[in-house]
């Protein structure tokens, strides 16, 4: 099974079915990825069980997803700019597809102020697994060339700390709790087999680590900012799990006799009650294993229901929710994308041309 880091905004990518765990290991001028066994990973005969496999490039997407501009979907309607370009938030992004060199920058940028140019990254944590903290000042990442370490430090890079080695780097994705100061974890052998799930207290001074006594066959968790749900991707729809991994409860109309599949989460409301998402068809390409932060639909978790959202029929392109329940959306527009920040009400109240230097870029984190 190959794993394809490149430009996971602007497309979908290939299909994978059953349950996803892996690990890897980068190397400096090609990334190379192993898959290891879970349990209730389903996998292809055919296919060896970890071949290295370099990244692979870029290709033209179907023109239902297509990037902006691209010959296959014309552009969409330009965006009239709103309200006060400040009130959107703090946006961090990382790139979307591979670039040069090991390391890449994180950056943030405040509609209507400068951009800011952060920490330096590995190049496979910044696409695959590194998160932003709710209150903006730090960013957790798994190093796959340092024995699969989990990494903490402040947002301008300040301040590094590992906190653990052989962490599942994938698949469970450092997580971090409403309050900026836990992380979900999973741990993994240095074989990259996937154990116990785990929240560390990235503040004390040691590593202390309080163990959940399930492991939820899941993948790509989020934290709601009231403490209280957690969701994962579970086979090819989504569940909400409670802060220590109990009482699982499935989205409806995701999974099993249903008409759509989900294998890629991106936001999840403060109250657990509106969850940002990728979904397709049972017979459309449901993505790649690894993250993929690009989302098309906006669901009621208790009912499955698609929520409408004021987008003037422009093509979601990424949706997060702030931490004050605000939603900012990422739009298509003209020939490049646009932000708007929608209320609790499902009101537009702002929004904002983006830079088209953000072309390349994906976002990962909104704050206040």
């Amino acid at each position: 099974m190959t794993i394809d880091l490149s430009d996971r905004t602007a497309r979908p990518a290939r299909h994978r079915t059953g349950r996803y765990a892996m690990t890897a290991a980068a190397a400096v001028l090609v990334i190379v990825v192993g898959l290891a066994y879970l349990p209730g990973v389903r996998r292809s005969a055919a296919a060896p069980s970890a071949a290295p496999v370099p990244i692979l490039p870029a290709t033209t997407p179907p023109s239902s997803a297509g990037p902006a501009g691209s010959a296959s979907a014309p552009p969409a309607a330009a965006v009239t700019p709103t309200g006060d370009p400040s009130a959107i938030g703090r946006i961090f992004y990382l790139p979307a597809e591979h670039l040069a060199g090991r390391e890449v920058r994180l950056r943030s940028w405040r509609p209507g102020q400068k951009p800011q140019t952060l920490a330096a990254l590995p190049q496979v944590a910044a696409l695959a697994n590194a998160s932003v903290s709710p209150d903006g000042r730090r960013v957790a990442w798994v190093d796959p060339e340092r024995a699969a370490t989990l990494f903490v430090a402040d947002v301008d890079g300040s301040r590094k700390r590992a906190l653990a080695r052989h962490v599942d780097q994938f698949c469970v994705t450092p997580t971090w709790s409403p309050d900026s100061q836990h992380l979900l974890f999973r741990a993994a052998d240095p074989m990259g087999t996937p154990g116990r799930f785990g929240v560390v207290d990235t503040r004390a001074r040691r590593d202390a680590v309080r163990w959940w006594d399930v492991e939820p066959q899941a993948c790509h968790a989020l934290w709601s900012a009231d403490g209280r749900t957690i969701a994962m991707n579970s086979a090819t729809g989504v569940t909400l799990f409670g802060p220590d991994g109990t009482s699982p409860r499935p989205v409806p109309h995701l999974s099993g006799p249903a008409p759509w599949r989900c294998t890629h989460i991106a936001s999840l409301s403060p109250d657990g009650s509106r969850i940002a998402l990728f979904r397709t068809r049972p017979d459309e390409q449901a993505g790649e294993v690894g993250r993929m932060l690009m989302v098309n639909a906006v669901l009621q978790t208790r009912t499955g229901r698609e929520i409408t959202l004021p987008t003037g029929g422009r093509e979601i392109r990424q949706a997060y929710f702030r931490p004050d329940g605000l939603l900012v959306l990422r739009v298509r527009a003209g020939t490049g994308y646009a932000l708007l920040l929608v209320d609790r009400a499902g009101r537009q109240v702002s929004a904002v041309i983006e830079s088209a230097d953000w072309r390349d870029w994906q976002i990962v984190a909104v704050t206040g």
